[in-house]
């Protein structure tokens, strides 16, 4: 199985550090990603397919090469159109599982195309990053998952991008709602 594994050296910085799981067929954005996450300061797993993601989770049937104890995967990042295993039935794998389920995903794809969008954050997606993905929409995903442990104290409500609407195309397609 390819699958590498990169850290970026934030331990002087005292910052917690998130393991993420990076799955797409393309080399080029693997390493976009990777590169990203790693200045965000999270531990990165790559993998080319679906199914090598879920061979990596131990959801294949099959052992995992590493105990799931010890994988303590923070976010999942997938890209949408992969061949064999889209990233919206990885998606729907995990969120299946009731091992992994509380793991958020985070569906890429170069297309902006809403239907796909709503069907992806239906399904329970966290949120759907139309590729480039930059390093702000990285970082605001992990501080998203750090918040994301005081979770009842937020509520999320997901809105759905306007093609004309060009600044929510940047930051993303939820808002963070404080519960009053």
């Amino acid at each position: 199985m390819a699958v590498d594994e990169m850290g970026g050296d934030c331990s002087s910085s005292g910052a917690q550090e998130l393991h993420v799981l990076a799955v797409d067929d393309s080399l080029v954005d693997r390493k976009v990603i990777e590169r990203l996450l790693k200045i965000s300061c999270c531990k990165v797993t790559a993998v080319e397919s679906g199914s090598r993601a879920l061979q990596y989770l131990g959801l294949d049937g099959e052992r995992s090469s590493v105990e799931f104890d010890e994988l303590k995967v923070n976010l999942i990042m997938t890209d949408y159109s992969m061949p064999g295993m889209t990233g919206f039935e990885l998606l729907k794998k995990i969120k299946g599982s009731s091992r992994l389920r509380e793991i958020p995903v985070v569906i890429m794809s170069s297309e902006n195309v809403l239907a796909r969008i709503d069907r992806c954050l239906e399904e329970g997606a966290e949120e759907f990053l139309v590729k480039p993905v930059k390093l702000s929409d990285v970082e605001r995903l992990r501080d998203f998952i750090l918040r994301g442990e005081d979770k009842n104290k937020t509520e999320i409500t997901r809105k759905r991008k306007t093609c004309d609407d060009s600044f929510f195309a940047t930051l993303g397609i939820f808002t963070i709602i404080p519960q009053m």
